[in-house]
């Protein structure tokens, strides 16, 4: 089964930087697109960010122009470089990737504070 392992989440004050990995194993992680979703207590889960296996991004735009989404195909790895922090970016940071199916991280608990 594909698995997608999360790190890099924490306690950051407002104006402050994080960088969130997600790591893919048992799949040819190359073809895939890969995303950063978050979720905030009582909302839906949105996108932040996905990057294709051509390189091309997306953004939000709450995010754009703070937040990077990079890949790392030799090491199965998609990055979210996050700048500028501000408090409504408290969230749980899910990474994502879609072939056939879905399939999700567990899961990285991002908390800004003022």
């Amino acid at each position: 089964q594909v698995q997608l392992v999360e790190s890099g989440g924490g306690l950051v004050q407002a104006g402050g930087s994080l960088r969130l990995s997600c790591t893919a194993s048992r799949i040819i992680f190359s073809i895939n697109t890969m995303g950063w979703y978050r979720q905030a207590p009582g909302k839906q889960r949105e996108l932040v960010a996905d990057i294709s296996s051509s390189g091309s991004t997306n953004y939000a735009d709450s995010v754009k122009g703070r937040f990077t989404i990079s890949r790392d195909n030799a090491k199965k790895t998609v990055y979210l470089q996050i700048n500028s922090l501000k408090p409504e970016d408290t969230d749980v940071y899910y990474c994502n990737l879609e072939t056939r199916t879905s399939y999700w991280g567990q899961g990285n608990q991002v908390t800004v504070s003022s």
